[in-house]
């Protein structure tokens, strides 16, 4: 019998999961940080002892970007990194699948093209290393493992940039987005649907990329969300905007090894038609 435990369970991701899990009928039990604080070891060994879950979804992370270059970075490293330790370390103990979730980040997007699963890394980003750090730390310490990378996240539950952009064209009616920054759009809902399609399938262990087919710049996704209304959306470079952290200019990975297990993923313009008209019932 699966018994599913969830770290990260009131996040953008965890709750999309638990909500996909609620609809399916499927028992789990779920944490917040009060609830499981992945940074402490004893806790994570305990809790994992006391509740023996067959699958781990651990979707507990760091995702201040900006902020893990500076104030955030010795925050970022000890979730993302050290708690991912101790989570991959309690699952191999109980005999217990992981699921681990990355970034494009670990990329440098210098790619012109797409990039594949076993493409060398270079992350340029404190975020991106501390991630990329997880994904090492599942490999070291776990065999039974899905490294899901991903990008560009949206959903109902979070802070993300469809809602930035609604959010925006409610006072403005001229909005400057980048257009020199490349990536595939990912709808929460779509990748949990693909993390629970991994464990339910038993698919082969190892890393995966995941988010919607097709690609596009900031500037084209803000045009998509705004669409329907009378705000005018301008391209401008990403130097008009500067940032903390690097961003990766080219970040389009490669779907082939999840098309290739015959999940069938949308593309990001009708994830955020979906998304849209969920949100707007």
């Amino acid at each position: 019998m699966t018994k599913i435990l969830i770290t990260g369970a009131t996040g953008q991701l965890g709750t999309e999961l638990r909500h996909l899990l609620d609809e399916r009928g499927v028992a789990y039990d779920a944490f917040d940080a009060q609830g499981l604080d992945i940074t402490d070891q004893q806790a994570v060994d305990t809790k994992f002892a006391d509740l023996k879950p067959t699958v781990v979804y651990h979707c507990a992370a760091y995702t201040a970007v900006d902020k893990a270059e500076d104030e955030g970075k010795q925050v970022n490293w000890r979730v993302n990194e050290d708690g991912t330790r101790n989570v991959a370390r309690a699952a191999k103990r109980i005999g217990a699948k992981l699921v681990y979730i990355s970034t494009d980040y670990v990329f440098d997007g210098t790619n012109p093209g797409e990039y594949q699963v076993d493409d060398p890394t270079n992350p340029k980003n404190e975020y991106g290393k501390a991630r990329l750090a997880g994904e090492q730390v599942v490999k070291d310490e776990t065999d039974d493992y899905y490294i899901i990378r991903t990008s560009w996240v949206f959903g109902k539950y979070g802070k993300n940039f469809v809602y930035t952009m609604r959010r925006l064209a409610k006072t403005h009616d001229r909005l400057t987005v980048v257009d020199d920054q490349v990536g595939r759009p990912t709808w929460t809902r779509t990748l949990a649907e693909f993390m629970t399609y991994l464990v339910d399938h038993d698919e082969p262990f190892g890393t995966y990329q995941l988010s919607n087919a097709d690609s596009c710049s900031w500037y084209e996704f803000a045009r998509e969300i705004l669409k329907d209304t009378a705000v005018t959306v301008a391209p401008v470079p990403s130097e008009a905007y500067p940032q903390k952290a690097y961003r990766p200019r080219h970040s389009i990975m490669s779907l082939a090894k999840a098309e290739g297990i015959g999940f069938k993923i949308i593309s990001w313009q009708e994830a955020l038609r979906q998304f849209l008209q969920s949100i707007d019932k």
